[in-house]
């Protein structure tokens, strides 16, 4: 096995507040080369920050979740900018997006803050980390008045194979998650099967999303090894293979020159 990525965790979650620092020291044993850990609200934002500059193999990204947009506030985007200007370890924008399936803020509020974020995205040069549920049509006609100037990935796809196909003739590319592995996720699994590997990420989304077999625990970064081993065996194809190009489109997408 060669080193994988985990290209979306979110390691200051407060279940793992007992050992993310054992479980960072195990990446070279768990042959994780590194990792990304998105912010969702500030505060996780900031707490991911400080985590990447404390951990070499840790990476942040910062934004707002849809979740939170009721909040989001001139204040708070200087807080980012300040983040984003002070921090040479932040590597993307994310998770922003639109979420339809709890709107737990107004949608139309939602859309005006993620404008306004991959506004920073443009601002600051970075790739997005797109978070979209029950949103895919407003996710992507957004996307696409932005595509020539941003670069994202569509985190813990769940879409269609034809959906995904519209992300990637934007450049975009297309993340999947532990969701593969789950007995009833016929879509995922076919979008998977059929994605082109330049243009595949996977994840964890930790501590969410645990992949068989240990469905019903706490995820966590490690566990992206079941992510691969389930993608090769969709496109019939060696592990190391799916290993290899996911490792290498996340060094390429967030621009990691970290060694192997």
């Amino acid at each position: 096995m060669k080193y994988l990525v985990d290209s979306h965790c979110h390691l200051v979650d407060e279940r793992f507040d007992f050992d993310k620092e054992d479980i960072i020291d195990n990446f070279e044993k768990d042959q994780i080369l590194f990792v990304v850990n998105p912010g969702d609200t500030l505060q996780s934002s900031k707490d991911a920050v400080e985590l990447a500059s404390r951990f070499e193999k840790v990476y942040a990204a910062v934004g707002i979740h849809p979740h939170e947009a009721k909040d989001y506030d001139d204040d708070m985007e200087k807080e980012l900018c300040k983040l984003i200007e002070e921090q040479d370890k932040i590597v993307a924008i994310g998770e922003i997006g639109l979420d339809y399936y709890y709107d737990h803020s107004p949608r139309d509020i939602q859309k005006q803050v993620f404008r306004r974020q991959l506004d920073l995205a443009v601002k600051y040069d970075l790739p997005v980390i797109i978070h979209s549920r029950d949103a895919i049509q407003d996710t992507y006609d957004i996307l696409a008045e932005y595509s020539d100037r941003i670069v994202a990935v569509m985190h813990s796809y769940s879409g269609s194979y034809e959906m995904a196909k519209r992300f990637m003739d934007l450049g975009f590319y297309i993340s999947i998650s532990g969701t593969v592995t789950f007995k009833n996720a016929r879509v995922v699994k076919e979008v998977a099967k059929q994605l082109p590997l330049d243009r595949l990420l996977i994840e964890t989304d930790s501590p969410y999303l645990t992949p068989e077999p240990y469905r019903g625990k706490r995820n966590e970064p490690k566990y992206v090894r079941y992510v691969a081993e389930k993608i090769s065996e969709l496109k019939d194809i060696a592990n190391s293979k799916v290993v290899e190009a996911t490792k290498n489109n996340a060094k390429r997408f967030f621009r990691i020159s970290i060694e192997d």
